[in-house]
């Protein structure tokens, strides 16, 4: 059982800088992102920066409003150590978290910010968990919220979004919920989830309460590498600022993703891009990265592992099997693993997998437009990526697609 980060008392907040050319700015609501780079054509989201003093994470609103998120079990898992050969290997449940899954640890801080800026009303653009974590903490705030989402969403979530007295607003796809989210800021309205395009990311407030995960992982032996299901990489962002305000050594950042995004833009394709592709991972589906995605791999010499929703599946069994029932998106980060240790390459590395969300209510079981056709894979499947190949032509987007994570 991981036991709660040590916490700054006060938050020390002190500016923000650019996670792409560390300008520094006055702490501000900055919509676009970094204001030089935007000005460049360039997306990139900002961090805070605190003053010295503070021992272990600063958070800008350590008080923030919570319903318990944190402190999640790390569970070892020797048996699949042993089959991967590696030195070590465990599991952060993140679905322990009280709506279930990580996106509570950044509800809190989006919520407090906005109650801090006078907000009356949280927008946010949902595939499901983020939606949900933000409704369930804006009623514990006494905050109107309205989630904008796509008809594909199951009713699982439109039933616990709506019963925590959030609007549900259903639009044609992705890019309209964005659409929508735009005009509500524009209204006055706080977004709680990224609504520009190019995609920077959610508010660096929200990313910020991510970096409580790198500092329960650093309260034990620290790991070597830590495998992210990864979309838009807020979570893999807040891990790389976490463990770099500690002052621990950064383990390498492993991003699994449905197929290859932030693999072709680490081989030289443009962040701006849109990147087509179809999948049942739906927490993690989607189009477009992020540059604070890329930038946590550069500086933790990582990788992005596409995963095949076969091999996906596989996972999913295997930690199944193990008595961890994880969300097919989850399971990716086992998938990604597993092809990086393929002949021995992890030999004797101690790994973390952040499983972030429940297999109890995983979209790609609940509705059946987004299950793989092929549901009687093997378990070779374990350690087969999805396949690079050429760049895809943009098409019109699938199921998966409209249901693109904000």
């Amino acid at each position: 059982m991981s036991t709660r980060p040590s916490t700054a008392v006060t938050s020390r907040l002190s500016g923000m800088a650019c996670l792409r050319c560390t300008e520094t700015w006055p702490v501000a609501e900055y919509e676009a992102g970094c204001p030089r780079c935007a000005a460049e054509g360039h997306a990139s989201n900002l961090r805070l920066t605190y003053a010295p003093g503070a021992r272990g994470i600063s958070l800008p609103y350590p008080d923030a409003p919570s319903l318990g998120e944190g402190a999640t079990p790390l569970v070892p898992l020797p048996d699949l150590a042993s089959e991967l050969q590696l030195g070590g290997l465990s599991a952060k449940l993140e679905w322990c978290n009280p709506t279930g899954s990580h996106k509570d640890r950044m509800s809190a801080q989006l919520i407090a910010r906005a109650l801090d800026r006078g907000a009356a009303r949280m927008v946010a653009a949902s595939s499901g968990n983020g939606g949900l974590s933000v409704a369930a903490y804006a009623a514990r705030a006494g905050l109107a919220a309205e989630i904008a989402v796509t008809d594909a969403l199951p009713r699982v979530y439109r039933s616990a979004i709506t019963a925590h007295g959030a609007s549900l607003v259903s639009v044609a796809d992705s890019m309209a919920r964005w659409q929508h989210l735009a005009k509500r800021v524009e209204e006055g309205a706080f977004a709680a989830t990224n609504y520009k395009l190019p995609a920077i990311g959610t508010n660096p407030f929200g990313i910020e309460g991510y970096k409580t995960i790198a500092a329960e992982l650093a309260s034990g032996t620290m790991p070597d590498l830590v495998v992210v299901p990864c979309s838009r990489g807020d979570l893999l962002s807040g891990i790389r600022l976490g463990f770099e305000e500690i002052g621990e050594h950064l383990p390498m950042l492993v991003a699994a993703e449905p197929f290859p995004r932030l693999g072709r833009v680490l081989a030289g394709a443009d962040y701006r891009e849109q990147f087509a592709g179809e999948t049942a991972q739906a927490s993690i589906a989607g189009s477009t990265v992020t540059w604070q995605a890329v930038e946590a791999l550069r500086a933790s010499a990582g990788r992005a592992v596409p995963v095949a929703d076969e091999a996906a599946r596989a996972a999913q069994r295997r930690l199944a099997a193990c008595g961890l029932w994880a969300e097919l998106s989850a399971a990716s980060a086992l998938a990604a693993l597993a092809a990086l240790a393929q002949g021995g390459a992890m030999a004797g590395r101690h790994a973390v997998i952040v499983l972030t969300g429940s297999g109890l209510r995983d979209p790609g079981d609940i509705d059946p437009a987004a299950r793989p056709r092929n549901q009687t894979a093997s378990e070779e499947a374990l350690a087969q990526p999805a396949t690079t190949g050429p760049s895809p032509q943009r098409t019109e987007p699938s199921v998966q697609q409209k249901r693109e994570n904000g």
